[in-house]
Formats: C-alpha cells, sequence, structure tokens
C-alpha cells in the first residue's frame, strides 16, 4: 500500500500510519506493528467465544484470530464488501482486525497528534491515543482517531501464558535439532466430529465409545437447557449433553447422522451429541499448535487445547481438551443430574441381580473396539491399534510385483501407504468402490498399512463378561478370529480380530521390501 504521495518522504520526527474507516469514523493506527492487509479470510468459528472474534483463520501455516473491530467497538456491523479488509497488527501476537476500509498511508508529525480526551465519538477516549488533524481545502480539519490496539485487546480480551503440558506438548513450528525430529514424528490420535459445519476432534484415549441417539431419551426437571436427558448404555445412565446447546449454536432435529460420543475421565463420563463423526486422525505434532492466548474475560475458550492445521492448513480443527470440558460449569451440571434425580448411577448397576462378583470381575476387562463390516459381517478391532481411520482415494497407484491383495499405494501426508483389501486379504468377494469405504491403518513393525473395509460402524466398549472364545474353525480363523462378543443381548456377534495377525511374516517382508 502506498502514501498519498509517493514523492513525499517522512521527515524526521514523523510518524507512518495506516488509515482506515469502521463504524462511520476515521481511523489511524501506527505503521509499526502492522504485518499486512489481508482479504477476508474463511474461519474455523470458535464456539462460547467472545461475540468480537470471528475465529480463526490459516494465515501461510500460522494460526491468526480474526477479531471484528466492530463489535469490540460495540457498534452496528455491515455486510461485508469488497472492502473489507483485515489488519494484521502484532500485538505480542499477531491478529487480523476486520474493518469496513482501508484507505492509505499517511505520515504525521507528533505536533499533528493532538489529545483525544476532548473529542467526543463512538469510540471511548481511553482507547485513543489521540488524533491527527489534516487540514483540508476548505480551511477546515479532518479528523483522524488513533486507535490504542493495545488497550483495546486488554480491555475486551485478557491474556493466558502457556496452556498446561497439553499446550507445550501441542506446540507448532517447525521442529530444530535430533530431539525435534523424533517429536515431529510422534503423532496425536484423535476423533473428529462436526458440529454446525465446524470440525473438532478429542484425544481417541479420552473416547469411551461412540453410539447412535437412542430412540428414547429420559428427559430430566431442573436442568440446563444443553442438557438433553439420559440414556442407559450397559447397565449405567448416561447424561447426554448437546454440543450445539452448549456452544449457544440453532438446534437441529434429531436425525440418523448425529452420534454420540462417550467421553470420559476417571469415574465421570458423559455423551457429547454432534451432528456427525467424521474419522480417527493421526496428525503429526508439528502440524498442531497451542490456541492462540488471545481468551475471553471469563476464560470461556479453555477447553480448546490445540487446533491442527491439515491439507495444507486449509482444514483446521479445533482440539478439545476433555478434561476440561468435564470440569466446565455447565458439563458439572450435567453430571449432577444424575445425582439430583436420585443416584440413578448406583440403581442402574443394581439393575441385573446376576451380575455377581465374577462376572464384575470380567467386566474390568471391557473392551474398546472400533466396529467395522465386510459384507453382513461384523469384526472389531482395539480402538488402539488403530492409527487412524481415513476415506479411500479415487485413484490408487497400482505397484508391481507386490501381492495379490495389495490395491496400491496412496499418498497421506507425504507418506507412501501400502493399501490392502480386506475382503481380498480374507477371501470374500470384491466389490465396487463407494462412499461408506473407508481405509483403517495399522502399524506393522514400524510400517504402516492400510485396510480397505465396506464402512466404520461405530466405536463401543464391549464388556468382558460378553466375550468368548470363538469356535476352532480352522487354524487360519483360529488365528485371526479367536474370540467372538455377543452385544445388544447376543443379537449381534461380533468377530473380534488381532490386527497383528493379518499379515503375517512373509506378506509383512513383501511389502516392507517393496516401499523400503
Amino acid at each position: 500500500m502506498r502514501a498519498d504521495n509517493p514523492s513525499q518522504q517522512p521527515e524526521d520526527g514523523d510518524c507512518q500510519f495506516v488509515t482506515f474507516s469502521a463504524a462511520g469514523e476515521r481511523f489511524a493506527v501506527p505503521m509499526g506493528p502492522v504485518q499486512e492487509i489481508i482479504r477476508l479470510p474463511e474461519v474455523a468459528r470458535l464456539p462460547m467465544a467472545p461475540p468480537a472474534l470471528e475465529g480463526l483463520a490459516n494465515l501461510r501455516g500460522r494460526i491468526l484470530p480474526i477479531i471484528d473491530l466492530r463489535r469490540v467497538l460495540g457498534v452496528p456491523v455491515p455486510e461485508s464488501s469488497d472492502a473489507t479488509r483485515a489488519l494484521v497488527i502484532h500485538i505480542g501476537q499477531p491478529l487480523g482486525f476486520v474493518v469496513d476500509h482501508v484507505a492509505s498511508v499517511i505520515h504525521a508529525s507528533a505536533q499533528q497528534v493532538e489529545s483525544a480526551q476532548s473529542l467526543r465519538s463512538v469510540v471511548d477516549a481511553e482507547l485513543l491515543t489521540g488524533v491527527i488533524r489534516q487540514p483540508r481545502e476548505d480551511g477546515s480539519d479532518d479528523l483522524l482517531l488513533v486507535l490504542d490496539f493495545n488497550r483495546l485487546v486488554h480491555d475486551h480480551f485478557r491474556t493466558q501464558g502457556p496452556r498446561g503440558d497439553a499446550a507445550v506438548q501441542a506446540g507448532g513450528g517447525a521442529p530444530t535439532g535430533a530431539a525435534d525430529e523424533e517429536q515431529a514424528a510422534d503423532e496425536v490420535r484423535l476423533v473428529s466430529f462436526t458440529v454446525d459445519g465446524q470440525e473438532y476432534a478429542v484425544d481417541i484415549a479420552d473416547v469411551q465409545e461412540i453410539v447412535q441417539m437412542p430412540s428414547r431419551v429420559t428427559t430430566l426437571h431442573n436442568v440446563p437447557p444443553h442438557v438433553l436427558g439420559l440414556m442407559s448404555l450397559r447397565r449405567r445412565l448416561l447424561p447426554l449433553v448437546s454440543l450445539r446447546a452448549l456452544f449457544g449454536l440453532t438446534p437441529v432435529a434429531a436425525d440418523e447422522q448425529q452420534r454420540i460420543v462417550v467421553v470420559g475421565r476417571g469415574d465421570t463420563q458423559i455423551g457429547l451429541v454432534t451432528d456427525t463423526v467424521k474419522e480417527v486422525l493421526g496428525v503429526p505434532r508439528n502440524l498442531t499448535e497451542g490456541v492462540p492466548p488471545l481468551l475471553s474475560r471469563t476464560g470461556d475458550l479453555g477447553e480448546f487445547s490445540a487446533i491442527c492445521r491439515l491439507e495444507g492448513g486449509r482444514r483446521l480443527v479445533s482440539v478439545i481438551d476433555a478434561e476440561r470440558l468435564l470440569g466446565l460449569p455447565a458439563i458439572q451440571a450435567a453430571c449432577q443430574a444424575i445425582d439430583a434425580a436420585g443416584h440413578l448411577h448406583e440403581e442402574a448397576s443394581d439393575e441385573d441381580p446376576t451380575m455377581h462378583e465374577s462376572a464384575k470381575a470380567a467386566a474390568d476387562q471391557d473392551l474398546q473396539m472400533v466396529i467395522f463390516r465386510l459384507g453382513a459381517e461384523e469384526f472389531g478391532v482395539p480402538i488402539m491399534s488403530v492409527q487412524e481411520i481415513v476415506r479411500v482415494p479415487e485413484v490408487l497407484t497400482r505397484v508391481p510385483q507386490t501381492p495379490a491383495f495389495v490395491e496400491g499405494v496412496m499418498n497421506l501426508r507425504g507418506m507412501v501407504l501400502p493399501v490392502v483389501d480386506q475382503r481380498r486379504r480374507l477371501a470374500m468377494e470384491p466389490i465396487e468402490r463407494n462412499d461408506r469405504q473407508r481405509i483403517m491403518v495399522y502399524t506393522f513393525g514400524g510400517m504402516r498399512t492400510g485396510f480397505i473395509v465396506d464402512s466404520v460402524a461405530e466405536v463401543m466398549k464391549i464388556e468382558g463378561a460378553h466375550v468368548e472364545q470363538a469356535p476352532d474353525l480352522g487354524e487360519a480363523q483360529r488365528l485371526l478370529f479367536s474370540r467372538v462378543a455377543k452385544i445388544d443381548g447376543g443379537k449381534r456377534l461380533v468377530m473380534l480380530i488381532d490386527p497383528d495377525r493379518l499379515l503375517d511374516h512373509r506378506d509383512r517382508s513383501q511389502l516392507a521390501l517393496q516401499h523400503a
């Protein structure tokens, strides 16, 4: 951006200012902290954020909070136009401020900047460092209000330091040195889901299971509006919390896409009602960074621990810290609803009089499994063995002289991933590719391999008492399917697979040679 008169250079003692308009007033800000001026970027909106915080944008690999200056000033916000811009100003961290129009770069001497205490405008004089008077041809003065952005941010937001161990572990930036290269190879594993079109995720270790919305939810009286009620889940009552209501978003009618993500820490469990569950992600830590320390005065964004930058920064995923989420007063109210309903946890535990000590001991060995389908059959693998679950790409690259069951290879964030057709591996009839198919990624001896399945049904906890040895149908089946789970009162049989046995030693050696 050029000055009004490019040939005129600032004299000694002059300061350069960027001038812009917002809320019907003309403003100026010293040029020094202004890093750049950009068009309005796409943003990932954060629920329960202060009204002025539009969301987070990706600016060349850097997370940039976008703040609407008009909302900060408490004035009506017009619709965005081609002239709307965001001023990127560094105030301890880069922040983008949305304004109506950016005019020019000017310079003014110290004598031209006067006190703003006696000035009447839509802006509190405490937010101004002064006013620039520019003479017009008709003898009047053109007034430019010089905003104090440091004071403005201090008054409307608060800055926090490091956000605990999670933020330190999730810190972004390119790694340097051998130790950092080792850290960059490390990954966080997340379950991602959507709420009102925005994508969120929680650490897979905090996800107990993922289930469909029940046909019946027991409603409770005198509870916050985000508490939908209680559902029965394996002899215990689970409070259901609508993330839409918790985030202050418009409610929608229940549909078959909705899923309940059961999140738990210790003895506390809640069901988070989401619009859809997307996938299991394995994200390198160097693609995550702590949430920008710009938080509301009340700290309502404290439940977010990190932001993941995927697909070259075009996809931003906000990571929810389960421990902080469970500690929110709104969530605590949901958990207390059970106690207010008469300690129903304990009553639900006593529903089954045949639950003797031996059965209780077996239940302590519950299994968290990812359930997938091949044809009409259901199979389960331990959730901690699944590195991630991704969509099948449109094209898989065929590689000569690979085993017959290897469909090809795909690019997974710069890594060559061999992809196996699980149907062929299990001598089942192949099917045509479709949108429901997914690739489940496992690690064998340090090498990742993806397996195509017909669909991923759910993540669920299976009680140890409902698992028994599978019938002996031959050595191959005995090695691969050693156990079977009976769920839904025995109406569903799920064959439990040990992923380490999906490929034998010879198969792994062949794949390793092909991709060495």
